[in-house]
């Protein structure tokens, strides 16, 4: 057999890997791929780090969570005021992603480095809701809903596309792992087992809304401006399977329509981007 360097499939290879570093990075600002380091927040054994590094799995969660996280006010509020997500979305999504792989798999030194940039962020980002109360992006019973969202979509696209069979016990390891930046961010409650988990979903529901600004925002993160004809097929199958991963009253809430007989394909098609894009990088599973 061939070396994957000699292989024929070597270029096309090379084409798709850097392709999807390209999506993550943004060369105008010089961005490498964050480098994986024994001296992480986390050990390389650790649940964190083989959740937090499939590319389409993650991609697909992230989205997911952005959907529900804009259903609580405050954090759409914080979106709408202070965001350029309007003509920027994939930076902000490429932000999101840049922040979980340094704060998984980067130095200790880089990870807090990154958790420290966050926070002075959200120390300066406040403002007035349309119902007239005001809100802060550092206030912690927000910040649990933000991690919450992550922690849920991208456990539950992993184990969708990449693990089926997860136990319940990695399951809950992961959310113990995952609370560490969480707390360190001040979120409270923070869940550390899928129970948890659960529970503080269900507990922020009579909080939650759809209106005309989360179906807007909702539009701009599923259609972004400016998408390559290139990407467009790999974009449509991670916004479907996004959209696919939300529970029912959160597609509700987003008068998105749920999968119904597409389910199979939408399923199928990601499975198989899944599948490409490990061979591409070189990942196992």
């Amino acid at each position: 057999m061939p070396s994957p360097l000699t292989s024929p499939l070597s270029p096309l290879r090379q084409v798709l890997a850097s392709q999807v570093r390209a999506v993550f990075n943004d060369n105008r600002r010089g961005e490498q791929p964050v480098q994986r380091s024994a001296q992480a927040l986390y050990r390389p054994s650790s649940v964190i780090w083989r959740v937090h590094g499939d590319v389409t799995t993650m991609m697909v969660g992230g989205i997911a969570a952005l959907l529900l996280q804009m259903l609580y006010p405050a954090a759409l509020a914080g979106i709408w005021d202070h965001s350029n997500f309007r003509t920027d979305m994939l930076g902000r999504l490429r932000r999101t992603a840049r922040f979980i792989a340094e704060t998984t798999y980067a130095d200790e030194a880089v990870a807090w480095r990154a958790i420290d940039r966050v926070r002075a962020v959200h120390a300066r980002v406040s403002g007035t809701l349309p119902d007239g109360s005001t809100y802060r992006a550092d206030d912690p019973h927000l910040l649990a809903w933000v991690h919450v969202c992550e922690a849920m979509c991208f456990l539950d696209a992993w184990r969708r596309y990449a693990e089926p069979g997860m136990s319940r016990a990695d399951q809950d390891a992961y959310f113990e792992e995952f609370a560490v930046i969480a707390h360190a961010l001040d979120a409270d409650p923070v869940p550390e087992t899928r129970a948890q988990a659960e529970a503080l979903m269900t507990q922020f529901r009579p909080e939650l809304r759809g209106d005309a600004r989360t179906r807007e925002v909702a539009r701009l993160i599923l259609s972004p401006p400016g998408t390559t004809l290139t990407a467009m097929p790999v974009q449509e199958v991670v916004m479907q399977a996004a959209v696919d991963l939300l529970p029912d009253w959160a597609r509700k809430q987003h008068r998105l329509p749920g999968p119904g007989i597409g389910k199979v394909a939408i399923r199928g098609s990601t499975f198989l981007l899944a599948r490409s894009l490990r061979w591409a990088l070189g990942a196992r599973r």
